[in-house]
Formats: structure tokens, sequence, C-alpha cells
């Protein structure tokens, strides 16, 4: 039984003894490992209860900041946990170059397919990616392909929500507990836009100076050369102070912005699918509507 440094609720103790005896009857898993609040705790838990028969393989692609990658490869260094590093590249998918609405479903496949064959060249049977119970309630096509490729899902096995997670995951001291929420760059593009390295560079440019500046909860939008700028209601009023403001603008010109705008509404997870809601509701009024 994994042991926390501080105490845990009953349900909390229960869902993680549910996650370990899940994990222990795969007898070796490879971990799907973006470094993110999910995944994180997921190959803690794996390495706990599978020691080296525990693996952690990363996607590299453009879509992926470096400050995520270069954390996530500490974060293995640190805990001595081997990880593997696979490369691939969905700007050769064209539902991803153009951004097609299932985007993440072609994606996802490329990815997961690659990390299935690396962790059967390493001798793990295995496959897990690290998606809670909350992943559920929004647009997720990718889920479509972790489901066809037999990708496990073990979070969700054990009914583990994202705040049971972090809860979780302070309790046994690992830093990504309060980690902000965080999505591929491809997440920033209205869909429909031609997604491009260069663009991809300009958001992850643009994101980490707003980082640097103490927004951590931001994102960045592209809407062809409009960068739409999130941040939560509570950092509104920061981000437009003059002095803030003026900065931003001059280092989003100087990264190749045209147009610089700050959403009033704040920041809002899976913004970017709101017009997928709306397309769905307008073919639901044209076909049942009457006059």
């Amino acid at each position: 039984m994994i042991k926390t440094n501080e105490p845990i609720s009953g349900d909390l103790q229960e869902k993680l003894n549910k996650l370990e005896d899940y994990i222990k009857s795969l007898g070796s898993l490879a971990v799907g490992f973006s470094g993110g609040v999910d995944s994180t705790f997921l190959l803690v838990v794996a390495k706990e209860v599978l020691g080296d028969k525990a693996l952690a393989i990363t996607g590299s692609a453009v879509f992926v900041p470096e400050r995520e990658a270069a954390e996530a490869t500490d974060f293995c260094k640190e805990r001595g946990i081997k990880q593997v590093i696979c490369k691939v590249n969905p700007l050769t998918l064209e539902a991803f170059k153009h951004n097609h609405p299932d985007r993440c479903y072609h994606c996802k496949k490329m990815i997961f397919s690659e990390i299935k064959r690396v962790a059967k060249e390493n001798g793990i049977e295995y496959v897990a990616e690290g998606s809670n119970m909350d992943d559920l309630g929004d647009y997720r096509p990718g889920l479509k392909a972790v489901e066809e490729l037999k990708v496990t899902s073990p979070l969700r096995e054990a009914g583990l929500t994202k705040d049971d997670i972090r809860k979780i995951s302070k309790a046994m001291g690992l830093p990504t507990w309060s980690k902000p929420a965080y999505a591929c760059l491809a997440s920033r593009f209205v869909y429909g836009e031609e997604i491009t390295e260069e663009k991809l560079h300009m958001i992850d440019q643009a994101e980490q100076f707003l980082i640097e500046n103490g927004f951590i909860q931001e994102r960045v939008r592209l809407h062809g050369n409009l960068a739409r700028i999130e941040v939560p209601a509570e950092d509104i009023t920061r981000l437009a102070a003059e002095d803030m403001r003026n900065a931003i603008f001059t280092k989003f010109k100087d990264i190749g912005f045209m147009y610089i705008t700050l959403d009033l509404q704040g920041y809002k997870m899976g913004s970017m699918n709101a017009v997928l809601k709306h397309e769905r509701q307008n073919r639901w009024h044209t076909q049942y509507s009457f006059s």
C-alpha cells in the first residue's frame, strides 16, 4: 500500500487502493507521460507498485512546449524512473494540419501507436494514459483513439476525478499537485485554422512570456494573425494595467502577432470547443424549427 505524507479521506484511500490493485493486475505498464498532474500521479503509483516494470514514455512533438518536455525529463531523472522519448510529427496528418474537429483523434492515434511500439520493444505488455473522470464531460475525440488501441485508463478505472488526483498528489508530496491544467499547443487554434510549426512556436513564446510575468494559468488562442489572451477573471485587472499591457503588446508584436486582444470572459478550459456546440445547436434548430 502506498504511504502518503499526509492523511487522506477514506473515500480517497479507497480509490487509491483500487488504482494500486488495478495496476498490480497488469504486471507491467508503460505510461504515456507528459509531466502533467494526471500522468505524473499515475506514473508514480505505477513505479511504486511495479518497480522496474513501470516505464515512462514521452512523446516529443512540435506542439509540446520546451518547458513541459524539460520538466518531464527532470522528474524521471530525480525519481529514478526509466523514460523513453519517442518523436512523432502529427503535422504529416492532414486532419491535424488543417485542424479538423477530430484533430485530437488522429494525433492521439499516432502518438499512442508509437508508444505501444516502444513499450513492446521494452518488454512492457500494457500501455496507459492519464485521463480522469472529469475528461468524460467535454468533447474528447482522443479518447476514441485510446479505446481503439486498447490503451488502459487506470485513473478512470479507479473513479478518480481531477480534484481527487490533486488531493492525493499533495498528500504524496508530488510537486505537480498544484500545477495548472495543460493542453497541447494545437488546442489554441480555432478549428479550420492551419497548424504550422511557426505558429506553434509563436504561441509557445507568447505563453512563456505570460508565465514569466506571473500569469500561471493562461492561454493564447490564435485566430489568424490575432492573439486572444485568456487569464482567470481575477488576473484581468493586473494584465490590463498600463505597464503590463504595453509590455505584452510589444512582446507579442515582436513574436509576429498583428493584433492582441484580451478575452473579458476570462480563462475557460476547452473554449475553442464552444463553436462546435454552437454548430450542433444550429443544426438542431434548423432541423426541428417550425414556422
